[in-house]
């Protein structure tokens, strides 16, 4: 069984979802692509694959496998090409993960690293909820905000400052705080991570250094960015957001800022990725190009 080989229709099979698929990605006879990974299920003693009449999924032992093969498929291209004298062609699969917003800012830039890779194939999810990098086989994430997993490797890119926003309608109806004493009398739209943990208030920074925390009252929690904005649009109170996401709004005057003199701490923007010895010459190049591109909107 000529493994590598194995390995490489097993991964096309898995990432296009079907046998059919691959073998016409890789100008392979479909045939050649179910027997290939029969082989290698017979090799390895475990099945890789659910097969059903429309798709094919994943048993738990592919999903672990898949993530192995990858990384070994990655080393052997990168071994071929070691000794070439000639740029080397970015190619294949990367997956990677960011909030809502700041995949909006970088898919509009995105067309330009693309010209330059037209082999390569981003998958980018957008959410906000923290995912499992390795388990999901993500190459790299970008988390805004403190980091807590010590198992991936970390590189700060920079802080974000941190905007108070409100209406207009909303400053209308309530006033506009010129004052960390004036909050008193306002409203706060409340963010979480996940419904159940309590918001820290407002935060500000302390005359004596460092950066407090104000309680307020707030009539809506939101856990997500988009909602988060669209409370603030809406009229239902104060946020603190990112400038990247607010610059829009408040040029627009959808949003005014407030309190400018009172700064919340900026939020820190990080690239995590797994620990390899050796990161695919694809994600090296992608985390340098993510870093390069949103340098401009980041305090070092």
């Amino acid at each position: 069984m000529d493994t590598l080989e194995h390995y490489r229709l097993f991964a096309a099979v898995a990432e296009q979802g079907g046998f059919t698929r691959a073998a016409e990605r890789l100008g392979v006879p479909k045939a050649s692509v179910s027997l290939a990974v029969q082989q290698l299920e017979a090799a390895l003693g475990t099945q890789l694959l659910h097969r059903t009449t429309r798709r094919v999924q994943l048993t738990q032992d592919g999903a672990a496998f898949l993530e192995r093969c990858r990384d070994l498929l990655d080393d052997a291209d990168e071994l071929q090409s070691m000794f070439r004298t000639e740029p080397r062609k970015l190619r294949g699969r990367l997956r990677v993960d960011m909030s809502n917003g700041l995949a909006q800012y970088v898919i509009v830039k995105l067309p330009e690293f693309l010209q330059r890779h037209p082999q390569l194939e981003i998958e980018i999810g957008s959410t906000d909820r923290r995912v499992d990098v390795a388990g999901e086989g993500y190459d790299c994430v970008l988390r805004a905000g403190p980091i807590v997993d010590d198992s991936l490797v970390a590189r700060l890119l920079g802080t974000f400052r941190i905007a108070n926003c409100a209406s207009p309608a909303y400053l209308r109806e309530h006033g506009t705080p010129k004052r960390i004493e004036d909050l008193h009398a306002h409203r706060l739209v409340h963010y979480v991570g996940a419904f159940g943990q309590r918001s820290p208030g407002w935060e500000y920074a302390a005359e004596g250094g460092g950066y407090a925390s104000l309680p307020m009252p707030g009539a809506v929690t939101v856990n997500s960015a988009p909602a988060y904005t669209a409370a603030a649009l809406a009229g239902l109170g104060l946020i603190q957001a990112p400038m990247i996401g607010m610059c829009s709004l408040l040029e627009s005057g959808q949003l005014v800022e407030v309190l400018k003199d009172h700064p919340a701490e900026p939020m820190p923007l990080t690239l995590l990725y797994p620990r390899r010895k050796h990161l695919p010459l694809r994600t090296r190049r992608f985390m340098e190009w993510v870093a390069e591109t949103l340098a401009p909107l980041l305090d070092a």
